[in-house]
């Protein structure tokens, strides 16, 4: 996160931070410590803060990981909303499942296990609010796919689209090229989209908000 703001900049919005939950934080441990990628809390408040202000009926997330950004949109949504989150990773759906249930939101929050690529075709209702934090490789035909999916003057949330600040770096590791190429190419898609209205903001690890105006 340091190629993306500073050092000091990130330290003094820590100092800020005022997060409770018992819960929360104890995913956030958990994810850290297996190294398991969850969406950085100062992007899960802007979601949260987004899914707040627009107070969407359905919600789709593509990517649950272990159910920490799913748990963070499920709280906010209003009282007839749902969340769909697709997972494709055996490993992961327990923890979510776990997660969820702690949470007691299992009847806010349906996981669909499978890949999205095979799984979203066959979804049928538009949903108001879409989140994106899958496969980098993938995001280009899921986005296609998502925008399908999407209301007119529905919201789509892209994470990783600064990626660590490879995005914009001249050098980069080479574990990391392949797929900061795949989002160096996603975003000069999504920016420049005819059906979105679109910004990627510095907040995390880069964030892409797009508004369906077609």
């Amino acid at each position: 996160m340091e190629t993306i703001i500073s050092s000091e900049q990130l330290t003094y919005l820590d100092g800020l931070r005022n997060e409770t939950d018992p819960l929360i934080l104890e995913m956030e441990d958990y994810a850290g410590k297996h190294r398991i990628p969850i969406l950085d809390w100062k992007a899960a408040e802007f979601l949260e803060q987004l899914i707040m202000a627009q107070r969407p009926d359905r919600v789709l997330e593509i990517g649950t990981a272990i159910g920490y950004s799913s748990i963070r949109i499920a709280r906010k949504l209003r009282k007839r909303g749902i969340l769909h989150t697709i997972e494709v990773s055996k490993d992961n759906i327990p923890l979510a499942k776990s997660n969820i249930e702690k949470a007691h939101l299992e009847e806010k929050i349906k996981i669909i296990d499978g890949d999205a690529l095979e799984i979203m075709p066959g979804l049928k209702k538009k949903y108001d609010f879409i989140f994106l934090d899958a496969d980098k490789e993938d995001y280009e035909k899921l986005l296609e796919m998502s925008l399908v999916l999407l209301r007119k003057r529905g919201v789509i949330f892209v994470d990783n689209l600064l990626w660590k600040g490879f995005t914009a770096a001249k050098t980069v590791p080479k574990k990391f090229q392949n797929s900061t190429e795949h989002i160096r190419e996603f975003n000069k898609k999504f920016m420049s989209h005819p059906e979105l209205k679109s910004s990627i903001l510095p907040i995390g690890d880069g964030i892409g908000l797009g508004v369906k105006v077609k």
